[in-house]
């Protein structure tokens, strides 16, 4: 690669959401909020789990988990985006681009299992639950929870270094407002087929994975939920699993509409706007879906308040 005549890309240029300045100033403070109720809720979601003795379940333990990959998610996009509405022309360097790749697989993957082993611990709470604190150890929680993150980042992995191999010699323009694979793949003037084959074969086999584990256990799970004689056992078994479920349909709902379709039917500007779904709105909404629709959670909070304005 040396030897050929081209000068390879040591930065890309962001074209990032609008070009519109009327726009710029009300998508920054729009961002800006999101932002930071991701984080607030995020952060104090996993600082109540911590100080909360009752919430100290399996549950709570993979939901203080998901907060925190939560809030370093929504942290490898929030920042450049917010800074480029001020830029004339919104620049990251190839190395920082690589590295926003690298974490946005790795977290995002982490994610889709942590979802996963949620989806089966809900599982043995509703259909064993004579056993479930034998089957839903801390040892067990602490195995999902390290082979969620060993996960991410061997699929971010070999997407990286599949990337890292790419030339970039021509165009530098990414219509995005991150550095994602699809319209990196566009500029590459190397043989992309085994970026696609890995794509195809490591992410659709975890995706696959992942989300048989979601629908299996739910399958499960409502078949248990329906032989419950009472009302109010089958709505109190259901309530356990809704702000789960509901994340769930979020999350695979927004990446599977992103990037499960045609490439002939695949385009940037509607990619840029499912995007900021799943990479600021999701992280944002999930400690308010489990918040709001969990009566634990919402007890915590109050008792939290009232030692806050009562400490004696």
């Amino acid at each position: 690669m040396a030897h050929e005549n081209f000068t390879e890309v040591t930065e890309f240029i962001l074209l990032g959401l609008t070009e519109r300045s009327d726009l710029k100033v009300v998508l920054f403070v729009l961002f800006l909020l999101i932002y930071i109720i991701s984080l607030v809720g995020n952060l104090g979601m996993l600082f109540l789990i911590q100080i909360t003795p009752k919430l100290h379940t399996p549950m709570y333990h993979f939901l203080s988990c998901l907060s925190l990959v939560d809030a370093c998610y929504s942290s490898v996009f929030a920042p450049k985006m917010l800074l480029n509405f001020f830029v004339e022309q919104e620049t990251i360097s190839y190395s920082a681009c690589i590295v926003q790749y690298f974490l946005f697989v790795s977290l995002i993957t982490t994610e889709g299992f942590l979802l996963a082993a949620m989806a089966y611990d809900r599982y043995v709470a509703v259909v064993n639950p004579l056993i479930y604190t034998v089957t839903m150890t801390k040892i067990v929680c602490v195995v999902l929870v390290i082979g969620s993150c060993v996960g991410g980042l061997m699929n971010s992995l070999t997407h990286t270094i599949g990337l890292v191999k790419l030339s970039f010699c021509g165009p530098n323009v990414i219509s995005h407002f991150f550095c994602d694979l699809p319209p990196l793949l566009k500029l590459s003037c190397s043989d992309i087929s085994m970026n696609e084959l890995l794509l195809l074969i490591f992410s659709g086999v975890i995706a696959m994975i992942t989300f048989l584990t979601v629908i299996i256990s739910y399958i499960f799970i409502v078949a248990a939920i329906l032989r419950i004689r009472s009302t109010a056992g089958r709505h109190k078994a259901f309530s356990t699993c809704a702000s789960h479920l509901t994340a769930v349909t979020l999350s695979y709902g927004s990446i599977s509409f992103s990037y499960i379709q045609p490439s002939s039917q695949y385009s940037l500007e509607q990619e840029k706007m499912v995007s900021v779904f799943y990479t600021l709105v999701m992280p944002m909404l999930n400690p308010l879906i489990y918040s709001l629709r969990n009566k634990e959670v919402k007890d915590a909070v109050k008792r939290a308040i009232e030692m806050k304005h009562f400490p004696c």
